[in-house]
């Protein structure tokens, strides 16, 4: 009689084994529900001649409270930010082609064109004066006398004539407002016309920018008025 080999009962069974990588991942926070089985384990778990006291208990809840409230808020100021980059973007970009008048002492002037702006002042001030020069080579072209001015916004008119009377190339021109104060010889603040030529949007802890005609970039919150 022929002896047959013994079946192996398991010969037909597949194991595969499960790697770490396709195991659920660890969380690395402590959400709420598990705060609180974690809690509630603690004081069944307790030594029960040193109960926990409330003070300790409150500590817990109030350390809890806290974190999910600064995550909440967190949150809330991301949600927040967003809509308003979104709506900056939106008016960003409706500037194109307009004119603008942003913070600067820089202006384009076109072919028959001039370079026009406001002076700001805090206060009334005596003896101002615009000083235009060539932002290249830095050659004085034509000085202004605007005399006395009360405080507020000071418009300016840059013809494109310089002081022989002839017109000056185009070209980036410097534009220097100053006046006396105290005594002193002080410069002021000035916004100078431009057109938008295209918006950059914001990157990182790049804010957004607009780009001018012929010109720098400013900062969206640069612009003061749109023309």
């Amino acid at each position: 009689m022929a002896i047959q080999g013994a079946v192996n009962p398991y010969s037909n069974l597949t194991v595969t084994a499960k790697s770490e990588s396709a195991a659920t991942p660890k969380k690395t926070s402590l959400g709420q529900e598990q705060f609180l089985k974690l809690m509630t384990t603690q004081m069944t778990h307790q030594d029960p001649t040193k109960p926990m006291e409330n003070g300790d208990f409150l500590s817990q809840m109030a350390q809890f409270g806290t974190v999910s409230g600064i995550q909440d808020l967190q949150k809330s100021f991301g949600d927040f930010a967003g809509s308003i980059n979104s709506s900056q973007a939106l008016q960003a970009t409706s500037l194109v082609g307009r004119q603008v008048s942003a913070l600067g002492t820089k202006g384009l002037l076109a072919v028959g064109g001039d370079i026009s702006g406001n002076i700001n002042l805090t206060d009334s001030v005596t003896n101002i004066k615009v000083k235009v020069t060539n932002a290249a080579s830095g050659e004085l072209v034509q000085n202004v006398d605007m005399g006395s001015h009360s405080a507020g916004k000071i418009p300016f008119v840059w013809d494109g004539l310089n002081s022989n009377g002839v017109m000056a190339n185009p070209g980036v021109y410097k534009i220097e407002a100053t006046a006396s104060i105290d005594g002193k010889n002080t410069v002021l603040e000035t916004d100078i016309n431009s057109r938008v030529d295209s918006v950059s949007m914001a990157s990182g802890t790049t804010g957004m920018k607009v780009n001018l005609t012929g010109l720098d970039s400013v900062a969206f919150n640069q612009i003061k008025q749109i023309l």
